[in-house]
């Protein structure tokens, strides 16, 4: 998926340049050369440096950078990331492009280490969802996986879930679940399929028409959980998903659950807080 992170910088130093920075060209001679440093101002989990290089290799690939932390790895303040020399005018039109790629990923990871650290022990993994930022998913999903949680399924191509509107306009599970089968069938694609169900018959329909992967409780409590749990014991992957908070997420994990998905993780994180300085 490299290419769609290229057409995002891509799009990205469009959308911010256009025509061209008139503040910098205005103010720095083209032939200045400078050094700045990308200073941590809070503490969490680092996460873009190598797409930083990207961005500022997009603009300029003579700038020279001396990475010292590098991705998924703890930072406090005043911790310096990296050091970038070169044109200055290279470095002010990418600074803010980087930064904005950076915070929101490091951003992302410290989220889901936070909720990691809450279910360490358990077994339970946590997953990210679809509830991404337009074309910044690849990103965002890479930062999920430096924090120490793991992707759910890319996007609507790498995996099958059956969710509630599919059920009901299919029919019911069973006419889902069979469609799906015969799908991949038909394809000669190899997808896991996984179903979304709403209480403990749903659950039970989905284990009579077998050949699901997973099932992703959708809005069960704790107990029903724990209840499905006992009902499916190992036979296909649970989920829980909807609504699950860092007040309650270590309640659903000790059931016994395989995964815990958190749309927090990507649809309403806060940016992780750093500077680029410049060294005079």
């Amino acid at each position: 998926m490299e290419h769609l992170i290229d057409k995002l910088i891509d799009l990205a130093f469009a959308e911010d340049i256009g025509e061209g920075d008139h503040t910098t060209l205005c103010s720095i001679p083209s032939s200045d050369i400078g050094k700045v440093s990308l200073v941590i101002k809070e503490q969490g989990i680092l996460a873009g440096v190598d797409v930083a290089i990207k961005v500022f290799h997009k603009l300029d690939p003579q700038l020279k950078i001396d990475v010292l932390i590098k991705d998924g790895s703890s930072v406090k303040p005043k911790d310096v990331v990296f050091t970038v020399e070169g044109k200055v005018q290279s470095i002010l039109q990418a600074e803010r492009l980087m930064l904005n790629i950076m915070q929101r990923m490091s951003g992302v990871a410290t989220a889901t280490n936070r909720y990691v650290a809450l279910v360490e022990g358990t077994g339970a993994k946590i997953l990210d969802t679809r509830k991404t930022t337009p074309g910044m998913r690849m990103l965002e999903k890479q930062a999920v996986r430096l924090g120490g949680g793991v992707n759910h399924r890319i996007g609507l191509f790498d995996m099958i879930l059956l969710k509630d509107n599919h059920i009901d306009f299919a029919g019911g599970i069973e006419n889902a679940v069979g469609g799906a089968k015969n799908y991949l069938k038909e394809k000669n694609k190899s997808l896991k399929i996984e179903v979304e169900v709403r209480d403990i018959d749903e659950l039970n329909e989905v284990l009579r028409a077998g050949g699901v992967d997973r099932v992703m409780l959708d809005n069960f409590t704790p107990a029903a959980t724990k209840e499905a749990v006992q009902i499916v014991n190992g036979r296909v992957e649970l989920e829980s998903s909807g609504g699950i908070t860092s007040e309650t997420i270590r309640s659903y994990a000790e059931t016994g659950v395989d995964y815990i998905s958190v749309g927090a993780l990507t649809h309403s994180v806060k940016g992780l807080d750093m500077s680029l300085i410049a060294t005079i």
